[in-house]
């Protein structure tokens, strides 16, 4: 039946029908109506709504929808499907809210899949009752390079910052991707909680605060993706104490303080995981990076030395300030007092000028003189020139 439904879908041009017979499948528990290729090169993607003659068939365990052209906001009655414990709708076009009835009728849901599509508001509350949840994949950024011949009990997930397809271990996988969301706020600490957690991808949201400090008691964590965030403080120690931890991305964030230098530490040799962080300093960062304590050494001597120069320029101006004044009554002052001195200075003043004055007179004349003198003649006659400089000069 499984086969026939397939074909049905190879057939069915661009949009989802009701056919009559599906009505009667009610032990039917695995419905895949998801993107595949056919034998031309090409491919077949379903649109429109999800119809409701798929919310009849009670008994379904498995609803793949993903890497089609569906559209518009989820329907309700695929609450009716409480028996769901994969559910994959990536890579649609569904907008609208995320509903709350996904967390309060689906109780066995293990895999739900809802990246790449347009979903708006916050994350429901109620999908936290989903105790059995393994993978949740509510990232917004879309995959276009899904393509399948066949789907058999996989999917696509990003692991590692890379796009990994999952078949048989997949019921093994724990994941939380909710990156590209714009969450806002700071990182719960019940999030530590979660021991069996493999992949964290909180990347490129708007989160603040500090990494928690229990971190460290997630021993399952082998991947964590942090970055393109708002996170500050100093990265906790007791994140080295993750030995399974082989993935770490904590590029472009306000951390501080040194990297550790134990344990995982050690083996993490790329620079680009702690990159877009100023205040970071240590391995696996360039040499240019030191220790924050020198930082702060050379932050007080560059604070002192601009102490020490601000202190010099304002005495510059207090002894310019007072030294105008004093120099110009004490020069004027005394010439106003004293007559004898007042004539003997502004006599030299006179003299001075005058002789510059005679300087100037005569060094015009000479170069006149040079200008205005013809040529010499044959008979060895030369005219005569004459200046006449008043005998008080002389």
């Amino acid at each position: 039946m499984l086969d026939d439904l397939k074909e049905w879908q190879f057939w069915t041009g661009e949009s989802i029908p009701t056919p009559s017979y599906l009505f009667n499948l009610f032990l039917i528990i695995i419905l895949i109506l998801h993107k595949i290729l056919n034998g031309a090169g090409g491919s077949r993607q379903l649109s429109g709504g999800i119809p409701s003659w798929m919310c009849s068939i009670s008994s379904l365990w498995q609803l793949i929808l993903g890497e089609n052209n569906l559209t518009g906001e989820l329907s309700s009655c695929l609450q009716n499907c409480t028996e769901l414990y994969s559910l994959d709708l990536g890579n649609n076009r569904f907008s609208g809210e995320k509903p709350e009835w996904i967390g309060e009728r689906m109780s066995s849901l293990k895999q739900l899949r809802m990246r790449g599509n347009m979903f708006t508001g916050d994350i429901p509350k109620q999908l936290c009752w989903l105790s059995h949840l393994h993978i949740l994949d509510l990232a917004t950024e879309f995959d276009e390079d899904m393509t399948y011949a066949s789907y058999s009990y996989h999917m696509e997930l990003v692991v590692k910052g890379q796009d990994m397809v999952f078949k048989s271990i997949l019921p093994i996988v724990n994941l939380i991707d909710l990156s590209s969301n714009n969450l806002w706020g700071e990182i719960p600490d019940g999030i530590t909680n979660l021991l069996m957690l493999s992949t964290l991808n909180l990347s490129r949201n708007q989160l603040i605060g500090k990494i928690p400090e229990n971190i460290g008691g997630m021993q399952g964590l082998e991947t964590l993706d942090l970055s393109c965030n708002c996170l500050s403080g100093l990265i906790p120690p007791t994140m080295s104490s993750i030995t399974s931890l082989n993935h770490l991305n904590l590029s472009h964030n306000l951390f501080s303080g040194p990297i550790p230098t134990i344990n995982r530490f050690l083996t993490f040799n790329d620079p680009s995981i702690c990159e877009g962080n100023l205040g970071l300093c240590g391995l696996p960062l360039s040499a240019n990076n030191s220790n924050p304590n020198d930082q702060n050494h050379k932050h007080v001597q560059d604070e002192e030395e601009d102490d020490e120069d601000g202190q010099y320029i304002t005495w510059f101006f207090i002894s310019m300030a007072m030294g105008f004044p004093v120099g110009f009554w004490a020069i004027c002052g005394s010439l106003a007092l004293n007559k004898s001195w007042k004539h003997a200075y502004f006599q030299f003043f006179d003299e001075t000028r005058d002789k510059l004055l005679v300087f100037i007179i005569v060094n015009i004349a000479r170069l006149k003189r040079k200008i205005d003198t013809p040529p010499p003649l044959t008979s060895g006659g030369c005219a005569s020139h004459s200046i006449e400089i008043p005998s008080r000069y002389l």
